[in-house]
């Protein structure tokens, strides 16, 4: 069973963030509830009218959200702890799309420049040692 969805939820649903589960809860309520289905129509035609909320703009543009570089610093556990558990509420909490995406994009960057970097070295070690290691025959 669902929970009651509230006009900020399908606000939420019209700019596509909610976690994923939600999103499907709330596509489901609409093949069953069909005054949910006016409730929606109702808030796209006030939003193309131009109508929005402080609350809606902040939404929309994501204002809470983190900035890059700082998910960036989030990921090598160098922020302050206030700032860790903001990041964390709202990674986890909110469940936010965007900075959850954007958190793995920066994980795999870091993954390939470390393989790089690894490489690099092993490169540099053979590279030195050349000179040093004996033929056998």
């Amino acid at each position: 069973m669902i929970h009651a969805i509230s006009n900020v939820e399908l606000e939420s649903y019209l700019d596509e963030a909610l976690p994923q589960e939600r999103m499907a809860e709330i596509e489901n309520a609409f093949r069953d509830d069909p005054k949910l289905g006016e409730r929606f129509a109702e808030i796209v035609s006030k939003r193309d009218a131009g109508v929005h909320t402080l609350g809606s703009i902040w939404r929309r543009n994501r204002l809470s959200c983190p900035s890059r570089e700082k998910l960036g610093s989030y990921l090598l556990k160098v922020l302050d702890p206030d700032e860790t558990e903001y990041i964390n509420f709202h990674l986890e909490t909110i469940g936010c799309r965007y900075c959850n995406a954007s958190l793995g994009d920066l994980g795999q960057q870091h993954e390939a420049a470390d393989a790089k970097e690894r490489e690099s070295r092993r490169t540099k070690y053979f590279q030195s040692s050349a000179g040093y290691l004996s033929v056998d025959d």
